[in-house]
């Protein structure tokens, strides 16, 4: 008889942290090493759905909550949208569910916040899986640099800004630089459409793209927490990528040269849509040979 593949269940919950109700989503044994998994813009945790399924019999917790702004998470009225109040609001999340250990998984947005969480809590990542998640200057390109000069005291550039939560704008996310479109599901953008479209939620994604280039300040101290964790790092990137070039991928290795480094020629930003097949046995492998009881900077 031909063994078949675990198929794993996923569970969905919500946590409060600080008056946030935290909606995140979960599969694994509850006693497992983590992976926390953290998403980008303008999606949440459903970008993970197919790789936790792919991924279903690794002994690992795999754990991938929604920001605020993001996908079924609730904020109340008045919660500030910035990058340091999102990391906040993640490290009180590790707090809440008692994540002492934890290996990262980030992308786009998911690097600022995730990065933060590291130089924060050093000694909690075991590991470090980077897809699409820039941390370099020379990582962004020009229409990248273009959107973190916008200023939003200057006329117009609201309005610019507003363009990407549209559905021309979110799809444009999903299939530039993708070679065979046939392959990015319809139904992911479709759902952060109706996400954008909830009351309040543009206004906070708003404020989160006028507060994106504050990232660009940390990342020296990011860089400087990279070299002296030690930890391993897996970087896979879709090369079609608008806004975060090949460049950005190799960057890592010069803090992390024994990083594993695979860049996807056909992919574009969102590379898990067109290329799970080929980096979901990437993250396997990376997972068993992940030592999580290493702690990073021993």
């Amino acid at each position: 008889m031909t063994a078949r593949r675990t198929i794993p269940t996923i569970r969905h919950r919500t946590v409060d942290v600080d008056g946030v109700r935290v909606a995140y989503r979960e599969s694994g044994p509850a006693d497992g090493p983590v992976l926390l998994l953290l998403h980008g813009f303008p999606t949440a945790s459903h970008q993970f759905a197919r790789l936790m399924d792919a991924l279903g019999d690794t002994p690992h917790r795999l754990i991938a909550p929604d920001y605020p702004g993001f996908g079924h998470t609730e904020a109340p009225t008045g919660f500030t949208y910035a990058f340091d109040r999102l990391a906040d609001i993640v490290e009180g999340f590790t707090d809440a569910l008692s994540l002492d250990r934890y290996a990262l998984y980030v992308f786009d947005f998911g690097a600022p916040v995730g990065l933060r969480l590291a130089a924060r809590r050093p000694d909690r990542v075991t590991g470090l899986i980077v897809q699409n998640g820039n941390a370099y200057e020379e990582g962004l390109s020009d229409t990248a640099r273009a959107f973190t000069a916008l200023r939003r005291e200057v006329p117009g550039n609201e309005e610019q800004v507003r363009g990407l939560f549209t559905p021309q704008g979110t799809r444009f996310q999903y299939e530039t630089g993708v070679a065979d479109t046939s392959l990015v599901s319809p139904d992911h953008w479709t759902l952060d459409v109706h996400h954008l479209g909830l009351p309040g939620r543009a206004d906070a994604q708003a404020d989160l793209a006028f507060d994106y280039a504050s990232n660009l300040t940390h990342y020296p101290a990011w860089q400087a927490w990279l070299r002296g964790a030690r930890i391993p790092v897996l970087v896979v990137w879709g090369a079609g990528d608008p806004f975060f070039t090949p460049a950005g991928a190799k960057a890592y290795l010069r803090d992390a040269p024994d990083a594993d480094v695979h860049i996807f020629e056909g992919a574009g930003h969102f590379a898990l849509e067109t290329h799970l097949p080929e980096i979901a046995p990437l993250i396997e492998d990376f997972l068993r040979d992940l030592r999580p009881s290493s702690p990073a900077g021993v």
